[in-house]
């Protein structure tokens, strides 16, 4: 019985990068092409979450790997192995990338807040102020803490689910058969899906977590059970808003286009209750993604230029990454506040940079853990490499084809 609760002790240590890293995923934008997805097309796409949890287990358990063997972040492996000169333009364009992602996080806040009957001129700012000092301020235990108990209330998503009260033999055979349809948007929502699974910034910011909060290599077998657990969490939470979506709005011919819609399409059939989970979870999704976002963008600059970084740090020890968090926050805040910003240029801009840029982090992810001389008897097996090649030649066959929608549709 003590050995089960020292395991127990040890897992609760290591958790954390894993299940916060996944979930985040699940930002204001995800659970706005989910809410879409469910809205249009009823339970049509449902299918395309197993293929989306195989993919991100595989390339977020070989990050995390890293991550524990090395020590250090991917932004440094990257550096060290492949130059500073193309590391410096691929941090360059994830800066720009991530602005925008930042954008339509605090949009989201916004949007989340004005539902609630809060003006986004008080809230915007406030939102900010907080993120910024639980950054800045706090120490990275804490910081990892509060991002975890805020995780929890992902769970809103699951409770709306249930409470719309689907046909659930219809849901589970539209998780296990394909549905394919030849409109061009459910082209669009079926590559959307997959591709807003795996994004160039978690990679930075998985590894970067995993490297300051010291995990040992023998304690690796933990933090892979805390990459699936977070991998298969996010995919239930997108499973439950699609259906919930699909349950209540696409039969009454509701179309949306965010997620705040959503919440607010949902009060006349759902139910007070499930409109307010449904806008306190945007409201959280939001905020989280505002705080992990600049957060990953201040790791992965600052490593691959050499800069000191980590939360545990001053502003005194490590002011470039302090500075480059404060000024995304910054800026999103201002452009978020301003009457007439070019906010969906920003958040288009953002998609296609994420999607040039993510082959080329997967592709460097993939070399570096196949190379003895930094992973040593880690490398990938056989098996894994052909699962793991497969996942991303299909993610850059989605991302240019997602890219290609963009500017044709």
């Amino acid at each position: 019985m003590r050995r089960i609760f020292v395991k127990i002790g040890l897992f609760m240590s290591v958790i954390g990068p894993g299940i916060i890293t996944a979930n985040i995923d699940n930002d204001a934008s995800g659970i706005t092409t989910y809410s879409v997805a469910g809205a249009r097309f009823g339970l049509s796409l449902l299918w395309t979450l197993i293929p989306t949890t195989v993919s991100l287990i595989v390339v977020q358990e070989m990050i995390a790997r890293m991550g524990v063997v090395t020590g250090k972040g991917l932004s440094d492996l990257i550096r060290e192995n492949y130059g500073v000169k193309a590391t410096f333009f691929m941090m360059l364009g994830l800066f720009i990338a991530n602005l925008g992602t930042t954008v339509a996080n605090l949009s989201g806040w916004a949007a989340s807040m004005e539902i609630l009957g809060l003006s986004k001129y008080a809230m915007v700012p406030a939102g900010a102020v907080a993120i910024w000092l639980l950054v800045t301020k706090g120490t990275y235990r804490f910081v990892e803490r509060v991002l975890l108990i805020a995780c929890v209330l992902y769970f809103g998503y699951v409770l709306a689910g249930i409470m719309a009260k689907p046909a659930w033999s219809d849901v589970f055979k539209a998780l296990v058969i394909p549905e394919l349809k030849k409109d061009p948007q459910f082209i669009m929502l079926t590559i959307a899906i997959i591709g807003t699974t795996i994004t160039p910034w978690m990679q930075f910011y998985l590894q970067s977590s995993i490297a300051e909060k010291g995990i040992r290599k023998e304690d690796y077998y933990l933090t892979k059970l805390d990459v699936i657990v977070g991998c298969s969490i996010t995919d239930i939470v997108s499973f439950f808003i699609i259906v919930t979506c699909a349950t209540v709005l696409f039969p009454m011919g509701i179309k949306i286009t965010d997620a705040s819609e959503a919440a607010v399409a949902l009060r006349p059939f759902a139910g007070e209750f499930s409109y307010l989970l449904f806008a306190v979870s945007l409201a959280n999704a939001s905020i989280l993604g505002a705080i992990i976002v600049p957060l990953a963008t201040a790791y992965y600059t600052c490593e691959a230029m050499g800069w000191e970084a980590g939360v545990n740090k001053t502003f005194k020890e490590a002011p470039q990454f302090m500075w480059i968090y404060t000024s995304l926050i910054v800026i999103s805040s201002l452009l978020v506040l301003i009457p007439g910003a070019p906010l969906i240029t920003l958040m288009v801009l953002s998609s296609v940079l994420n999607g040039l840029i993510l082959p080329f982090v997967l592709v460097y992810a993939l070399r570096l853990s196949n190379n003895p001389k930094i992973m040593g008897k880690y490398t990938n097996s056989r098996f894994f490499n052909i699962v793991a090649w497969a996942t991303v030649v299909t993610i850059v066959v989605l991302t240019v084809a997602m890219i290609l929608f963009i500017f044709l549709i």
